[in-house]
């Protein structure tokens, strides 16, 4: 009678985890947004810096930061929506937590400060 139990026990938990759904993220902010800077030191060649910003649709993303295309740093964040504010928090210390909205009225699109200054661009 045990064995019988516990194959049933095995047969519901199986059944029970193959009909959960993961909800669908159609989120417009999914994709890779960058912001791209260049600088001239002492007029002897330019510095480019580059960041990205990668969301994806379980509400986690990962931002890069390039110095001359050469990957300078990188951490994991947590984003979340809020009657079309993204708040982003980051998983890291040295970087700070930022509010924007997403300005869909534009080619390309933009995600803005609460100023208004553009943070990002969509690629």
């Amino acid at each position: 009678m045990k064995k019988l139990f516990s194959l049933l026990s095995i047969i519901g938990i199986i059944a029970m985890s193959n009909c959960s759904r993961v909800p669908e993220n159609n989120d417009p902010i999914l994709g890779i947004w960058a912001k791209t800077e260049s600088s001239t030191i002492d007029g002897k060649g330019s510095d480019a810096a580059r960041e990205e910003w990668i969301f994806n649709d379980v509400y986690l993303g990962r931002y890069q930061k390039y110095s001359n295309s050469k990957l300078v740093f990188y951490t994991d964040f947590k984003w979340s929506e809020a009657k079309g504010t993204y708040t982003i928090i980051y998983g890291d210390p040295q970087v700070e937590d930022i509010t924007v909205r997403l300005q869909q009225n534009g080619d390309p699109e933009i995600l803005a400060l609460e100023n208004g200054s553009v943070f990002a661009t969509r690629e």
